[in-house]
């Protein structure tokens, strides 16, 4: 008799979707990869269509017509009220008898711990942090931008440099060598020249994003505009992590931070060695680490927590992903 598929699991973000069909020991029985999952965009219908073409694809490989359990790590599933809408778009689809929808940021924290123990900062296009105790309590923000308080990410990132750039090259503000690096990456002159072009898009805006690694590698040369810019952003996400874990009374117990997201995982020296400062003295006890692991084994381990998998699974899935 084969195996059996004990939980399907889903990570989807806004880019792309990895599914995996795991079995109760922990064996991979099949896994798909689809396009991103971006209901506010595109509306939740639209959405969930694009979700079920990736699943059916694992689902069919696995021959598991349906799972015990859908452990789903969604992007956009940011308050609790939006957890409810898509935990009943996806039990409504019949994959598994129980389902558990959670933001896709517990999908990397879950990935980079042995126990569904820590908290995680991710900054990518955005910034968000969650935390979790084995007990099931959970600490986490609506990470909804600058409305629920939130600074940072690569999109903000790349506009904070503009935004001292401009100021800079008209008077403004103060000297900083963005005003040249930044044109400069797009072939332009100055930043008049930049400002027109992204405000008739002859820059594309999707392409604003390319200006975060120029005002990190204008920080690394020593331009103290930029400085305080990076320094702001270890300053937020050091913010967000020495919250969730005095929220989950972690504060005192050596307790994993994990650091995610393509502004982290690029490892600049002077965003992470200021990180490293700060928890040093806010949070002596904090263990900071980037995780690389793939978030959909993340997915995949909570999953196994709710079936209450013995250990060898866990460690049999996450050896499939080499976390």
């Amino acid at each position: 008799m084969g195996l059996t598929a004990g939980v399907l699991a889903i990570d989807a973000g806004n880019s792309k979707t990895d599914v995996a069909v795991v079995a109760h020991d922990g064996t991979v029985l099949a896994t798909a990869r689809g396009e991103g999952f971006r209901p506010p965009a595109v509306g939740l219908d639209t959405a969930m269509g694009t979700l079920t073409t990736t699943v059916t694809r694992a689902l069919t490989e696995a021959e598991a017509p349906t799972v015990a359990h859908v452990s789903a790590c969604l992007a956009n599933a940011d308050l609790p009220v939006e957890e409810e809408q898509l935990t009943a778009a996806l039990t409504a689809c019949g994959w598994g008898r129980t389902v558990e929808v959670r933001n896709d940021t517990f999908a990397i924290l879950r990935a980079g711990v042995t126990e569904p123990r820590g908290v995680a900062v991710v900054c990518g296009a955005g910034i968000n942090c969650v935390g979790m105790r084995p007990d099931g309590r959970t600490a986490r923000f609506p990470a909804l931008g600058r409305v629920s308080g939130d600074w940072g990410g690569g999109w903000a990132l790349a506009e904070e440099a503009l935004w001292h750039a401009a100021r800079a090259d008209d008077g403004r503000g103060a000297p900083t060598a963005l005003t040249g690096a930044l044109p400069a990456h797009f072939g332009l002159p100055d930043m008049p020249a930049l400002i027109e072009a992204l405000h008739l898009e002859k820059v594309a805006p999707a392409r604003r994003h390319e200006l975060t690694p120029v005002l990190f590698a204008t920080a690394a040369e020593g331009d103290g505009v930029a400085r305080a810019i990076v320094d702001r952003q270890a300053e937020e996400i050091v913010t967000m992590a020495v919250v969730a874990l005095t929220r989950l009374d972690l504060l005192d117990e050596e307790t994993p931070v994990l650091l995610g997201g393509g502004v982290l995982a690029a490892r600049h020296a002077l965003l992470n060695d200021r990180i490293h400062a700060l928890l040093a003295e806010r949070a002596p006890k904090a263990v900071p680490r980037v995780v690389t692991a793939s978030p959909v084994l993340g997915a995949g381990l909570l999953g196994l927590d709710h079936l209450s998998a013995p250990w060898s699974a866990r460690e049999r899935l996450r050896g499939h992903y080499g976390g």
